[in-house]
C-alpha cells in the first residue's frame, strides 16, 4: 500500500469499543479517543477526520469484532488497511515502554502505516461472495474439528475397553455402516448380543460391498478378548451417543459444503481455481479467502512466503549455512496449498516433479512443499491473468 494519505487512522478493535489514533502525515496525533462499536459514532470519526484530506483506516483484525469499522470506512469512500497481529508485536518491541494499552497499540498501528507501508495488507472485505465464503468456511472449519474430537474420543474409548475391536473400526469410524452399528449396537457386549444376523443387515444396508466382511470382521475381533475390562458398561451408554453425535456432524459438515459450492459459484475466479488439479471446493474456497485475487502480492515469490512455503536462508559467516522449511507464515493457506499438491499426484505433471524430487533424496513431506512452491507459481499466474489451468505441452524435438 502507498503513503500518500493526509490521516492515518489506528484502530484497537475490541468488542465493546475500539480506541482510535490519527496521525497526520508528519506524526501529529490529532485524534486519540476510545470508539464506540457503533455505525453513527464510528462514521462521525470518519468524516472528522476526513475533513484533514484523505484518510486510510487500519486495524488489527479485520474481521469478526472488526468487521464494522472496516465496512463502514469502506463505505465513506475511506481506504482500508490489515496490520497482521504478529507483525505488531515485533514492531511493538520498536517503540519505548513495556505497557499493553489499546491506546498504546492503535497508536503503533496508525504510526506503523504511516512510516512502514509495505508492513500492511489490504483488506478484500468489499467482495461479498468472499464474506459469505469466510463466513461459511470457518463454521466448516469448526465442524471438521468437532468431527475429529468426538472420532478421536470414540476410539479412545473402544481402545480402552476392547483393542481387538478398535482395530476393525477405528480405521473407518466415520463410514455410516460403522456408526449405525455402534448407535444401535452400543459397544462389544450390544454387538454381540446383536447377532451375526442383524449386524450384518446394518452393515450391508449402509456398505453393500463391504457389509459382509465387515460384520465378520467385527465378530471375529469381538472372540480376540474374553475378560470384560472395568468400564465396559459406561461405555455401552455412551458410545451410541457418541456414533450419533459424530453422525449429526458430518451431516452439518455435508450440508455446509453444499453451501460452500453455492457460494463459490458466484465468484468469478471459482472456474480459474477448481480448473487446476487437486484444488476442490473446500481448498479453492480456503485459497480465495486468504488470497483473494492474488493482486496484493508483487510476484509469485511474495506469495509462496506469505503462505510460508519458501525455503527461508540461514547463513552466519561462512560457516553456517543452508535454506531450512520456514516456521511462519500463514498457516491456513500453507496447509491448503500442501494438501492440494498432495491431492495432485494423480496428476502426470505434479506427479512426475514429485518423482524428481524424491529421487534427489527428499523426503515426502519435502518433496511435497516442493510441489506446492512450484504450484504456486502457476497459481499466482492463473490469479493474475484469470485464466484456467492448462497441462504444459512437451516441447518440440
Amino acid at each position: 500500500m502507498d503513503s500518500n494519505y493526509a490521516v492515518y487512522c489506528g484502530i484497537d478493535v475490541g468488542k465493546g469499543e475500539h480506541h482510535a489514533v490519527g496521525l497526520t502525515a508528519a506524526g501529529k496525533k490529532i485524534y486519540d479517543k476510545a470508539l464506540p462499536n457503533d455505525e453513527a459514532k464510528l462514521r462521525a470519526v470518519f468524516d472528522r477526520l476526513a475533513s484533514h484530506g484523505s484518510v486510510l483506516v487500519v486495524v488489527d483484525q479485520p474481521n469478526t469484532i472488526g468487521a464494522l469499522p472496516v465496512t463502514v470506512a469502506r463505505v465513506g469512500g475511506h481506504e482500508v488497511g490489515y496490520l497482521p497481529g504478529l507483525a505488531m508485536r515485533r514492531i511493538a518491541d520498536l517503540y519505548p515502554g513495556q505497557a499493553k494499552t489499546d491506546a498504546r497499540d492503535a497508536f503503533i498501528i496508525a504510526d506503523t502505516a504511516r512510516t512502514m507501508p509495505h508492513t500492511l495488507r489490504r483488506v478484500d472485505t468489499g467482495d461479498e461472495a468472499l464474506a459469505e465464503l469466510e463466513v461459511l468456511v470457518g463454521f466448516d472449519d469448526d465442524l471438521a474439528g468437532e468431527a475429529t474430537r468426538v472420532s478421536n474420543r470414540i476410539r479412545g474409548l473402544l481402545t480402552s475397553i476392547h483393542p481387538a475391536l478398535e482395530r476393525v473400526l477405528g480405521p473407518r469410524i466415520t463410514h455410516p455402516a460403522v456408526l449405525e452399528i455402534l448407535s444401535r449396537c452400543g459397544g462389544p457386549a450390544g454387538i454381540r448380543q446383536a447377532g451375526k444376523r442383524k449386524l450384518t443387515a446394518i452393515a450391508v444396508k449402509h456398505a453393500p460391498r463391504m457389509g459382509a466382511r465387515l460384520a465378520t470382521d467385527i465378530l471375529a475381533a469381538l472372540d480376540e478378548q474374553a475378560v470384560v475390562v472395568p468400564g465396559t458398561a459406561a461405555a455401552e451408554t455412551v458410545l451410541p451417543k457418541l456414533a450419533d453425535s459424530l453422525k449429526e456432524t458430518l451431516l452439518q459438515r455435508k450440508a455446509v459444503a453444499a453451501d460452500v459450492e453455492r457460494a463459490l459459484d458466484d465468484h468469478p475466479l471459482s472456474p480459474v481455481l477448481t480448473s487446476m488439479p487437486g484444488i476442490g471446493v473446500r481448498t479453492a474456497a480456503r485459497i480465495l479467502i486468504e488470497v483473494g485475487d492474488g493482486s496484493a502480492f508483487p510476484s509469485a515469490a511474495h506469495l509462496a512466503a506469505y503462505a510460508g512455503i519458501a525455503p527461508v536462508t540461514r547463513k552466519s559467516g561462512s560457516s553456517i549455512r543452508g535454506e531450512h522449511p520456514a516456521r511462519s507464515g500463514n498457516k491456513k493457506l500453507k496447509r491448503a496449498l500442501f494438501l492440494s499438491a498432495f491431492a495432485a499426484l494423480h496428476d502426470p505433471t505434479s506427479r512426475a516433479y514429485y518423482d524428481k524430487k524424491r529421487d534427489e533424496k527428499k523426503k515426502h513431506n519435502a518433496a511435497l512443499i516442493c510441489l506446492a512452491r512450484r504450484r504456486c507459481d502457476v497459481l499466482y499466474a492463473m490469479l493474475k491473468n484469470k485464466e484456467l489451468y492448462r497441462n504444459p505441452t512437451p516441447s518440440a524435438a
